[in-house]
């Protein structure tokens, strides 16, 4: 019999390559989701595969699986702050219930349990690099928390379980990643963007587009969750994501570069408690999966944007 991988948000962007990864390696994969963010059509390359079982619900709703389960990977969140500010307390459900519900079953089959965090558990930070050792600058009852909140909850309920019922842990503070299968109105910046890009319109940049950010390609992203679900760590908490910070000013050229469009940039104000910096230290990625990002921002944004240009085609 294959090992077995419970991935919830397996129809999302990130979950849907997990799941293509998953297959891949040789694991049975049972993906559910509420497709209130995800889209079926990301999982079209599993259609006809054996292997691969999707369940259409809401974690949590609560998780039974039959059998035996090696791991879980818990991706069921809205991620942009577009989504979770639209789905405000479904996003606070999903940290909460959610992960408990999955971490039930990684109790229950005796699995290896990987929580998809988020650099937004540092909020606004006050160092920069951010190390895993920071214990971040959030403000929570601010916009933003109910995802931040949402997060840093479903990393003391994770470290929890490991502490009490000794279930092994690994949490990926997931930094800003990016390419084909974003939505292209999802809200965050490279799909912003490139569709104002492809659309001639001007790029929206908030504030004065010096706060920075840190790209990682999907590729790269889903290599290193592949390798930490898989690694040898009891515990760990490891920041995964490209240590090269940029700008956003810098990003909208290089977008207008890619693209082969310059429409110039608009300014907009800046959101609350949006984070002026934002790069991590992968030390610990590194150290412990041999791991560092290896597309360039430019390398990665060619196959985003010919991803992008056919979905604006596709609806016009």
């Amino acid at each position: 019999m294959p090992p077995v991988a419970l991935i919830t948000g397996g129809a999302g962007f990130i979950g849907s390559f997990l799941c293509e990864r998953f297959v891949a390696e040789g694991y049975e994969v049972i993906c559910v989701d509420n497709f209130i963010t995800g889209r079926e059509e990301n999982l079209t390359s599993l259609a006809d595969e054996p292997r691969f079982h999707l369940e259409r619900r809401d974690v949590c709703d609560g998780i039974h699986v039959h059998g035996d389960v090696d791991i879980v990977l818990h991706l069921a969140s809205p991620a942009s702050p577009k989504d979770y500010l639209k789905y405000p307390v479904e996003t606070m459900k999903v940290g909460s219930y959610g992960t408990l519900n999955a971490l039930d079953i990684a109790r229950d089959k005796g699995a290896v349990f990987l929580l998809a965090s988020t650099s937004e558990v540092y909020g606004d930070p006050t160092m920069t690099p951010q190390p895993e050792s920071y214990n971040g600058n959030v403000n929570p009852v601010g916009p933003r928390a109910v995802y931040d909140e949402a997060k840093r909850f479903g990393e003391a309920i994770s470290s929890a379980y490991h502490r009490y019922f000794n279930v092994s842990v690994r949490i990926a503070r997931i930094f800003n990643t990016y390419g084909p299968r974003m939505r292209p109105d999802d809200g965050r910046v490279i799909p912003a963007f490139i569709t104002a890009c492809l659309k001639n319109r001007p790029l929206p940049v908030f504030g004065d587009g010096r706060q920075t950010r840190s790209f990682c390609y999907v590729e790269d992203m889903v290599e290193a969750l592949w390798r930490l679900a898989t690694c040898n760590e009891n515990f760990c908490v490891v920041n995964l994501g490209n240590p090269e910070e940029m700008p956003v000013l810098e990003l909208a050229q290089v977008v207008q570069d890619v693209c082969g469009v310059y429409p110039g940039v608009e300014f907009k104000p800046l959101p609350k408690d949006d984070p002026k910096r934002r790069c991590p230290d992968i030390t610990q990625a590194t150290r412990l999966l041999k791991w560092r990002p290896r597309v360039s921002i430019k390398e990665g944004l060619k196959p985003t944007v010919s991803f992008f240009q056919r979905k604006i085609e596709q609806q016009s």
